[in-house]
């Protein structure tokens, strides 16, 4: 699917958005009701009414945060100093509290809870392992909603980072997204382009200390049939080492390695961080989310730390490395994964 042009995506994302916030909140009274009639028949305590509820919550946040950008963008001097500091520190702001009001929303509403496994870290100010480096965050694939997640682990106030972060072009379909992640230093990447690892390298050159550059090796989320092909694509490559190694990964695709490799060279002073996390990754469309939306439940996640001084020197080192990572990734969640429903 090819992305609209921003002239095209924005003026219709935007006046979409407005449009759902207004018909929803006219017709929750309406819908109050009958969803809590349904909840009776559906699994988890009120199923439907928490799902409108949260329903409220995302749109109003998505309104809000496209009234900030509007605000930004006049103070901004209609656009021309955007890219400035104190411009550039605002836009995280509205991204930071729009995240930790989200995610403080679904903690609310549907009972989540987030378990970290193993010792956190804190890149800036508050504990062992720290560091002041720039970081480079390696993490599983696993959907928007552990996605989501992560991003505001990255941002809130323990860990303070200011994300860049390597993601589809698709996404830039959602209009503060779209708005805010195109203001800031990040890149939207067409699958299947010549030039990824040079745009993720690109991305990760002059990384400060409160920068974390946020990628998702896999490429994609795990499926069995997306496996199949990755294994069939390494051994068609010649890779039969990495093909072993990911005939031997049930629960994760196998990392690309050359835009992990770009970063690493562009940024070789960077800690790394790899992250496994686990609960809401068979949640991908609205359909997903009315099945399969966990209620009560816990998501976890394990970070694995590693200073700058440890990274492997050499690309074919590292690739070695972020293979035996991966490996350690698929072990992980294959050992703390929920229990099918």
């Amino acid at each position: 699917m090819r992305v609209p042009p921003v002239w095209v995506r924005r003026p219709l994302a935007v006046v979409g958005v407005l449009a759902a916030l207004v018909l929803t909140v006219l017709l929750a009274p309406v819908l109050l009701l009958p969803a809590a009639a349904l909840s009776l028949f559906t699994p988890g305590r009120w199923r439907a009414v928490r799902l409108l509820g949260f329903l409220l919550v995302w749109l109003s946040l998505e309104c809000l945060a496209l009234l900030a950008a509007a605000v930004l963008w006049v103070a901004g001097g209609l656009g021309w100093r955007l890219r400035s500091p104190a411009m550039q520190h605002a836009h995280y702001e509205v991204l930071r509290l729009v995240l930790h009001t989200a995610v403080s929303a679904a903690r609310l509403l549907f009972g989540l809870r987030i378990v970290t496994d193993g010792p956190s870290w804190s890149p800036l100010d508050d504990g062992v392992p720290g560091s002041t480096n720039a970081m480079i965050v390696l993490s599983r694939h696993a959907g928007p909603g552990d996605s989501l997640l992560l991003l505001e682990t990255l941002m809130n106030r323990d860990h303070l980072r200011r994300p860049r972060i390597v993601l589809k072009d698709l996404l830039q379909l959602d209009p503060v997204v779209d708005v805010y992640l195109n203001r800031l230093p990040n890149r939207f990447l067409t699958p299947g382009r010549p030039d990824l690892a040079r745009q993720v390298g690109d991305l990760a050159r002059g990384l400060a200390e409160e920068d974390a550059l946020l990628v998702f090796p896999e490429g994609g989320n795990f499926t069995a049939g997306r496996r199949v092909r990755a294994i069939a694509s390494l051994r068609g490559r010649g890779m039969h080492a990495e093909a072993g190694h990911a005939e031997r990964m049930q629960h994760v695709l196998p990392p690309r390695t050359s835009g992990v490799l770009a970063a690493l060279t562009a940024a070789p002073g960077a800690d790394v961080v790899f992250v496994a996390h686990t609960g809401l990754e068979h949640l991908s469309s609205a359909a997903d989310i009315w099945r399969g939306l966990p209620m009560d439940t816990d998501v976890r996640m394990r970070w694995w730390f590693v200073p700058a001084d440890e990274v492997p020197g050499g690309p074919r080192e590292q690739a070695d490395w972020l293979y035996a990572r991966w490996l350690e990734i698929d072990a992980w969640v294959g050992e703390n994964r929920p229990a099918p429903a």
